[in-house]
């Protein structure tokens, strides 16, 4: 085995290919048109487009929204309200989002009722709702409620 300095490196056989001559006539195979065709776009000097270019078609890149994020086509939405106006209520009374629009709490019921975990709670209340937070459900079962996700 040889020593391994500057002097003795090479390629390794097969690695290095001679560079192809174009258009140097039909039989040193890329001859005339150079295997670019006939005519057209792509066959012209200069020729790459950019990346990205269809053609002149408004590209992908320019058709996409240019937000940090898409909206969602069919959003939840929900009346929420904070465990801070629960304790307003009467103990051991259940909540639902009718009793809610009784009690003047909510005024505009358009969507289902979500609870969220803002303000503390010390009445026992058993609330029916579409969805619970993890701090909403934790503060009504602290207090001796519950929570029923309808």
């Amino acid at each position: 085995m040889t020593s391994l300095n500057l002097q003795s490196l090479k390629p390794q056989t097969g690695a290095r290919r001679r560079k192809l001559r174009k258009g140097r006539g039909i039989a040193a195979g890329q001859g005339a048109s150079c295997g670019f065709g006939m005519r057209g776009q792509k066959s012209r000097s200069g020729r790459p487009t950019r990346p990205g270019f269809e053609g002149g078609q408004m590209p992908l890149y320019r058709r996409v929204p240019k937000l940090k994020h898409f909206t969602l086509i069919n959003p939840k939405n929900y009346t929420v309200i904070n465990v801070a106006k629960l304790a307003d209520l009467k103990a051991g009374s259940t909540v639902t989002l009718d009793s809610l629009v009784k009690a003047g709490i909510v005024t505009s019921p358009k969507h289902p009722l979500k609870v969220l975990g803002n303000g503390d709670l010390k009445v026992k209340l058993t609330v029916q709702a579409a969805a619970f937070t993890a701090s909403a459900r934790q503060k009504i079962e602290a207090a001796g409620g519950s929570c029923d996700v309808i």
